[in-house]
């Protein structure tokens, strides 16, 4: 018993203290092969995960983790984008508003003065 929990340990601490093998990798297909008894599910794993990191030179986690930033840099970007429309749109309509009003008090002082020549009125307040 106590020559096989040396030898588990020697392997065990092979893997993680060298790194010779991607403990991690591995993880997800044993717990799949424990939980569900399924050893061709587990494989396919293995085999996909390998495939990714040939193709792009990342793990499995490493390139959905990127992936999952370049995501929230998008949704950042883009409620930025949206918060300044709305920004713009406001001080766009403060604006229309504060135009409207000297339009109106420009169209008020003409008629005023329309009226006033009108009924031969001068410079009388009221």
């Amino acid at each position: 018993m106590l020559k096989l929990f040396r030898i588990i340990t020697v392997i065990l601490s092979f893997f993680f203290l060298t790194g010779f093998v991607p403990i991690l990798s591995f993880v997800g297909p044993g717990l799949t092969v424990l939980t569900t008894g399924n050893v061709y599910k587990a494989a396919a794993q293995i085999m996909i995960d390998q495939g990714i990191k040939k193709k792009t030179g990342k793990n499995s986690f490493a390139l959905v983790k990127e992936e999952i930033n370049k995501n929230n840099q998008k949704y950042k970007k883009n409620k930025f984008n949206e918060d300044l429309r709305q920004l713009v749109e406001k001080r766009i309509k403060i604006t229309r508003e504060k135009l409207d009003n000297q339009n109106l008090q420009k169209l008020v002082k003409k008629r005023i003065e329309i009226t006033r020549s009108i009924l031969n009125i001068n410079s009388t307040t009221q």
